[in-house]
């Protein structure tokens, strides 16, 4: 079962969401707990957008919400997971891809787990 595990950092606050141990998605860091559960709702209501696969010559653009998929600097693969507002909510994080088939995968997850996952904090446990 997924979940979004709410965490402090050192300069705020932050979610992944995570299956078993793979974290499917991970936020921006926050001002405060509540900003941050806000982005794990935001997430929630975005994850139902369409991929715009930018790795695709003349690729569609989609309207937001949506997941874009596109290559970095280093030719590797990620997503980013914008909300209605256009703004980012959620990214693969530090984790990259090889093929695009495994960032859509990825994506697909996400889709399938944000709807129904927990919300577990490690804040003051």
């Amino acid at each position: 079962m997924a979940k979004f595990i709410v965490k402090q950092t050192a300069t705020g606050f932050k979610f992944d969401l995570k299956c078993e141990d793979t974290v499917l998605a991970t936020s921006e860091v926050y001002s405060s707990e509540n900003a941050c559960r806000k982005g794990v709702d935001s997430v929630r209501n975005s994850a139902v957008g369409e991929v715009e696969n930018q790795t695709v010559e003349g690729f569609e653009t989609k309207k937001h919400p949506k997941f874009e998929v596109y290559a970095d600097k280093a030719g590797d693969f990620r997503y980013r997971l914008k909300a209605k507002n256009g703004e980012i909510i959620a990214t693969c994080g530090t984790a990259s891809f090889k093929t695009v088939e495994e960032v859509l995968a990825l994506v697909d997850a996400v889709k399938a787990a944000a709807a129904d996952a927990e919300v577990e904090s490690t804040v003051n446990a």
